[in-house]
Order: C-alpha cells, then structure tokens, then sequence
C-alpha cells in the first residue's frame, strides 16, 4: 500500500505515534556505529532518522513507495540514501546491510512473505531482520479507539485487526517462513499525549492510512457522528494514548 499523501498529513497522523516507537524499536534492536542499515516502508523518516542519528547517514538507505516521501526524506535527511521502491522488489544487491527494518510496514504489503524475503535477501549473512505491526488485534494500536468507533457507524470498515502482523506470534512466524533463524518476538509500548480532543480528532480528518480515508468516504452526517462519539469517550483532553507494537527479529 503506497500512502499518496503530504509527508507533513502522514507526520501528524502516524509521525506523533512512529516517532516514539521508533526510538524504542531502535533501542531494542541495539543498532551500533559501523553498521549499514536499511529501512523498508521507511515513510517520511522516523525511524530512518533515528538510524542516522545512531549510525551517521551515510551508513543508513530507506526505501518507500510513496515519491512524495521519499521527497520529504531527501530533504529531511541529507546524506541518507533514499530509493522509490515497493518492500517486495528492491533494487539492491543481495547482502548488502547488516540491519533491515521495516516498521508498521508488514500489515500493509500485497505480499507479506515476499517483502520478508526480500528484506532476507539484502541482508548479509549473520545480520538482523526486524519487523513491527501495532496490535490492531488486541486492540492496542494507537487508532484502535478510532477505530472501534468507526466501526459502529460502518460495520463494513476495516479496523485492521484481520491484516497480517496484528496479531501475537504472525511476524515471527512469517520470518521463520521467510528462512530466518533464531528468531525472537516481544512488544513494545508507547505514550502520546494529545493536549485537547481537537489535537487528537485533526489527524484523522487528513485522509491518510485506512482509517483517514475511511472517515472521508463517509457522509458528512456520518463523520460527525465518528466524531461526536469520539469526543464523548475521550473528554476535552488532555488525552493520553497508550499503545503496543509487536516486534519480531531473526538472523539471516
């Protein structure tokens, strides 16, 4: 899935949750200077920029889709190495990174298993694959709330719980598939706070991911409803969000 979106809407609507989260999922991982990283399904950067700033950015490649992103990295990022390209078709040699992520990526790939191989693929032989999905099936992503909400108005929507990786054990198991070993899985948490209900509900209304474009399709009758609901369960604010990623990671 390519998000043809301002990299400014993705960055309010998922840059306050990934931001964080990338931080996280880049301690755990223990990036370290001297290794060369690669960041698949990278976005406008936020976990690519955590990688540069731990590794240098001549040691640090993305790769995204979106050309409106990868824009945004290039400038955002000078001396990172930032390609136009799908998870499931990159045009790098085989071997070439110590480290290869892919962060709140895997839900959305057409094929799963071949983005993970190809993540395999331009890993060198005794590196890290690593992986995360918010827990959409628990419902402890950070729009699961939204969601559930969206959900009541239209009961066809996609809350993203049936996506592969949202739930305990489907990304280590998909890198197991893909011919990792020794492959670990744990979670990771996050807390954002929104200071009034109207910094938390604007993201939404920006057409980005599933859930923003969702909330455009409905009619306008239908989107104040979602809203008002919304506003209802969470107050004026300040409203705090707690969310969980799961992660996973093997060697190749």
């Amino acid at each position: 899935m390519s998000f043809e979106v301002a990299p400014e809407a993705y960055d309010q609507f998922m840059g306050r949750y990934s931001g964080p989260l990338a931080v996280e999922f880049a301690d755990w991982l223990d990036v370290t200077r001297g290794q060369r990283a690669l960041d698949v399904g990278s976005g406008p950067g936020a976990l690519t920029a955590v990688l540069a700033d731990r590794l240098g950015p001549a040691s640090v490649s993305a790769v995204d889709p979106s050309a409106p992103f990868v824009d945004a990295l290039r400038e955002r990022l000078p001396g990172v190495t930032a390609i136009t390209a799908a998870a499931e078709t990159l045009p790098l040699e085989d071997a070439s990174f110590d480290v290869v992520v892919a962060q709140l990526v895997v839900h959305f790939l057409r094929e799963p298993l071949a983005g993970i191989t190809e993540l395999r693929r331009v890993t060198r032989p005794g590196g890290t694959i690593a992986v995360n999905v918010w827990d959409y099936g628990g419902g402890r992503s950070p729009l699961s709330g939204f969601l559930r909400v969206l959900k009541q108005i239209d009961p066809g929507a996609d809350d993203e719980t049936d996506r592969v990786g949202a739930r305990s054990g489907q990304l280590g198991a998909l890198l197991r598939e893909a011919g990792c070993r020794r492959v670990e899985e744990s979670e990771l948490s996050v807390t954002v706070i929104s200071p009034t209900f109207e910094d938390w509900w604007r993201p939404y209304t920006l057409g980005v991911g599933p859930a923003g474009s969702q909330l455009a399709a409905l009619d306008a009758d239908a989107r104040n409803e979602v809203r008002r609901r919304c506003a209802q369960l969470l107050g004026d604010g300040p409203i705090r969000t707690s969310a969980t990623a799961w992660v996973a990671r093997g060697l190749r």
